[in-house]
């Protein structure tokens, strides 16, 4: 952190408080109050901690006005193009672009760490059947720490540098695992001949009586989807990591925090909620009906896959992923599918209509990825799994950044209380 120039001074009761005032490289200045409740013994009150910056970060930055996304300051739409989720991965994680060797040695470090633990396939037979893959995923990883126990020193650089790539080769493995569990067939192992995102469709969809070949365009569609979720700031489940591992958790404990925060609707279920949404619409004659209900303030009815509450404008990642979905729907055919062609109509009056072009209501990347992934053949309990094996290598820089930062203190955050007063107990015959 910069030294403070700048400063603000608060002015209360009787007292004076000068807060020093910091200035990112890009982004709205920050009033550190650190030193408000020492000094002034006062709180701030910000549910939601929306106008709170509660680490410093040199990972990614969002501008919603903009609609830009960039990780280590390389924007989204650069890096989706003309770069692969492994090599983003190693971005995020060490801060640049690799060189040649340095790439060739990554990838082989991820893939050679692919497989799990072979006891690891029995604590699978613990979960009913019908279990959803989301809470196989969360039971297993936090268990992993039982599994890689040479890995969970913090203190130990190098066991940090094993951690992250364990989870970065291991979250596709358990959650192809935690799919093929629910539908009750064998398990895939990975096969290291395979790039990173095809080995995940095999792992989901190969069965051990037939050969099966990944598609290309179905595997770059993958990458993409997992390299526009690889990491996107202070959201609700990487502060949950971080906040997890301010106690001073181990990763395995850490990274499974965040994948049960990822599961809610609001997050990472997003997508999961609208493919469901564009199944419950049903087919495109439906639509007006549904656009008046979402048109009317007084109707709960909301569209869900459009909008974003950090993008104002656009989402970055959009406009790539539509990409991808047009390719992948040209390849898989689904043209006559109603719920696709019910996405289609959608798209098409969110991007024309002056309801939601005023309101900024454009389709969203959970609106092309929800499509993507339903036409590759999962199911929408996969969805959020598959965001979060995505955002894992994000989680974990942001807890290697948050481990090494000297300023750092466990998470503890204050309250307005609004409860009773201090009162004397009566025995329950008293009362």
């Amino acid at each position: 952190m910069t030294n403070a120039p700048k400063s603000a001074m608060l002015r209360f009761k009787n007292k004076e408080i000068e807060l020093p005032i910091y200035s990112p490289t890009v982004g709205p200045d920050v009033l550190d109050i650190r030193k408000l409740y020492a000094e002034g013994d006062v709180f701030t009150y910000d549910p939601g901690f929306t106008s709170t910056a509660a680490c410093e970060s040199a990972i990614t930055f969002i501008d919603g006005d903009k609609g830009e996304l960039l990780h280590r300051g390389y924007p989204i739409d650069q890096l989706a193009m003309d770069s692969h989720y492994l090599e983003v991965c190693y971005l995020l994680l060490y801060g640049e672009l690799p060189e040649k060797q340095q790439m060739i040695d990554f990838e082989a470090r991820v893939t050679n760490h692919t497989m799990v633990h072979e006891q690891m396939h029995y604590f699978f037979r613990g979960f009913r059947r019908d279990s959803h893959p989301m809470a196989t995923m969360v039971g297993v990883v936090g268990a992993m720490s039982a599994f890689y126990h040479d890995s969970t020193d913090i203190s130990d650089p190098w066991q940090r540098e094993v951690a992250a790539i364990r989870l970065i080769a291991k979250l596709p493995t358990i959650a192809a695992m935690a799919y093929k569990y629910s539908i009750g067939q064998p398990f895939q192992y990975p096969k290291n001949d395979l790039d990173y995102a095809s080995n995940f469709l095999q792992m989901c969809f190969a069965v051990p009586c037939e050969t099966y070949v990944v598609n290309p365009i179905l595997a770059k569609a993958m990458d993409r989807i997992m390299m526009l979720h690889a990491d996107h700031e202070q959201n609700a489940s990487t502060s949950t990591v971080r906040l997890a591992g301010s106690s001073g958790a181990n990763p395995f404990a850490c990274i499974a925090a965040g994948i049960a925060c990822l599961w809610g609707p609001a997050h990472g279920g997003a997508n999961q909620a609208c493919l469901e949404m564009l199944r419950e619409i049903g087919t495109v004659d439906r639509i007006p009906e549904y656009i008046a209900k979402a048109k009317d303030k007084d109707d709960p009815f909301r569209l869900m896959g459009f909008g974003h509450r950090v993008y104002k404008n656009f989402d970055p990642r959009a406009k790539v992923m539509k990409e991808s979905a047009d390719e992948v729907l040209e390849l898989m055919g689904v043209h006559n599918n109603p719920t696709l062609q019910v996405a289609k109509e959608l798209e098409r009056i969110a991007l024309s209509d002056e309801y939601f072009v005023s309101k900024k209501l454009y389709p969203n990347v959970d609106f092309y990825s929800g499509i993507i992934l339903d036409a590759m053949g999962f199911p929408t309990s996969m969805f959020t799994p598959i965001f979060a094996l995505s955002r894992t290598v994000g989680w974990i820089a942001q807890w290697k950044e948050m481990v090494t930062d000297p300023t750092q203190k466990i998470g503890r955050p204050r309250q307005l209380y609004t409860g009773e007063l201090k009162r004397d107990y009566k025995s329950v015959d008293e009362r």
